[in-house]
């Protein structure tokens, strides 16, 4: 199996980054690092390594002076579910759940998971099942159901539902050799633009970087959270009409200014656009074609500003027959064989088994921002307008290509208590912030949060005075 220095080099290597980038990074802590046959330890510290690595080299791209980046493992991991180790004022935040989300067995024995923590996600499905919004009577519904009829409903009516599925059934299946052809992230010119020098003022690596970040949940969010560690002026666009996750939202937001924007009419999309031309990074997570719907596709945010780095988010990628499909991390964990082949591992068969950590997203996450760095070292030597992609399936291909530990399950599963060494405190909009440091350090220039985590749509949308 490869180690993470060389899961490390090939990330850098697919999208143009220097060959020698793994080498300049310290690594630390052994496999397993959280209870899984699958490599989330190695796959959390390659994926967070990879991004330092390429803050690095930015920074000894815009100073001439090298910083030495590292990642401890264990750290790596837990912070693939930040979301848990989070308190205000000392005690924990509600469960995020919804209460009908879940795992359910149907009529002829296959299952489906349910995602229903976005109201109209809930009201649709219990639409369909034509139930009430109790858990015992979706049960009950769903025993008149086959599990694949009830997915391939649930997605033409645009809801989020996944049937369960082996490996080989997902291999099977006609968007599986699409997923299947995803890098884990990809990088392509899109357009023509002068070469846009590094920034040299600041006294942080990605000091003077400006990034628009219009995504929600977990993958998008971590892509800004880490920019924003590292330096960046980071603007999360929301819109106040829009349903959010409440206090999930809390440690995906630190470091980031939070504005609200009402894409539906003209004056919120010219707002966008002005904002726009302020920036260096556009990062958007909205299902394929709903951002482009506005105004706001690729092509067009580049003919706005010439040189942006736009970063799209996808659930099951840009081609094939679901490249439409809405999908969250533990809906694509099931429809792709990854909790199945987790429940065979611990010899639980029959019920299918998440991941301990939502990795999907996380990992997403950081290779959204390695290949929006990626661009910008780019566009510092070639110019032009470049798109990155990054889909949670193409993720899910990735981290199962990783390869699998026999003895992963003998590894420890960390509460609160036990990661003392690794929670800062901070003040924050909600109150006394309890969470964890970043595991990305580089020495020289630590990372760290200069702006605490705020309610959504609580600044204007404009860009602060540099």
């Amino acid at each position: 199996m490869k180690t993470p220095r060389d899961i490390i080099a090939d990330l850098g290597q697919a999208i143009g980054l220097p060959a020698t980038l793994a080498d300049t990074i310290s690594l630390t802590g052994s496999e397993p690092a959280l209870p899984s046959s699958f490599r989330v330890g190695a796959a959390a510290q390659a994926a967070i390594g990879a991004v330092a690595a390429a803050v690095s080299e930015i920074h000894l791209r815009r100073t001439g002076q090298r910083l030495a980046p590292s990642v401890d493992m264990r750290h790596a991991a837990v912070e693939f579910r930040s979301g848990n180790y989070v308190k205000i004022d000392g005690q924990a935040p509600p469960d995020p759940w919804d209460a009908i989300a879940g795992l359910y067995r149907c009529g002829d024995g296959g299952s489906v998971r349910l995602h229903t923590n976005f109201p109209h996600h809930r009201d649709g499905v219990l639409r369909l099942l034509g139930c009430a919004n109790d858990r015992q009577a979706v049960r009950d519904a769903l025993k008149d159901w086959k599990a694949l009829d009830f997915e391939t409903a649930a997605t033409e009516a645009g809801m989020v539902v996944a049937a369960v599925r082996s490996f080989a059934e997902w291999d099977a299946h006609p968007h599986a050799a699409f997923v299947a052809g995803l890098p884990a992230v990809s990088l392509e010119r899109i357009g023509d633009a002068p070469p846009t020098p590094l920034p040299t003022g600041g006294d942080r690596p990605l000091s003077g970087i400006r990034a628009l970040d219009l995504t929600r949940v977990i993958a998008g969010p971590v892509s800004g959270r880490v920019l924003a560690a590292h330096g960046a002026e980071v603007l999360r666009i929301t819109g106040a009409h829009l349903p959010s996750l409440g206090h999930a939202e809390i440690d995906v937001g630190r470091g980031k200014l939070q504005a609200a924007i009402d894409l539906r009419d003209d004056s919120g999309r010219d707002t966008l656009r002005g904002l726009i031309k302020g920036a260096d990074i556009f990062t958007q997570g909205y299902r394929p074609g709903t951002l482009a719907g506005r105004g706001f596709s690729p092509e067009a945010v580049a003919a706005v500003k010439p040189g942006i780095i736009y970063v799209s988010l996808s659930a099951y990628g840009h081609l094939g027959p679901w490249a439409g499909k809405r999908g969250f991390d533990s809906l694509v964990q099931t429809t792709t064989g990854i909790n199945q082949a987790e429940a065979d591992a611990f010899g639980t068969p029959d019920k299918p088994m998440p991941l301990p950590c939502q990795a999907l997203d996380h990992a997403s996450g950081y290779f959204m921002a390695l290949g929006a760095l990626a661009g910008l070292l780019r566009r510092a030597d070639e110019g032009g307008s470049w798109l990155v992609r990054v889909a949670l399936a193409g993720t899910g291909h990735w981290l199962r290509g990783l390869g699998r530990l026999p003895d992963g399950f003998n590894a420890p599963d960390p509460g609160f208590a036990d990661l003392a060494d690794l929670i800062e405190e901070t003040d924050s909009g909600f109150g006394r912030l309890s969470a964890l440091r970043h595991a990305g350090q580089i020495a020289g220039a630590p990372p760290f949060w200069a702006r605490p985590a705020m309610p959504l749509g609580s600044a204007p949308a404009v860009w602060p005075c540099s």
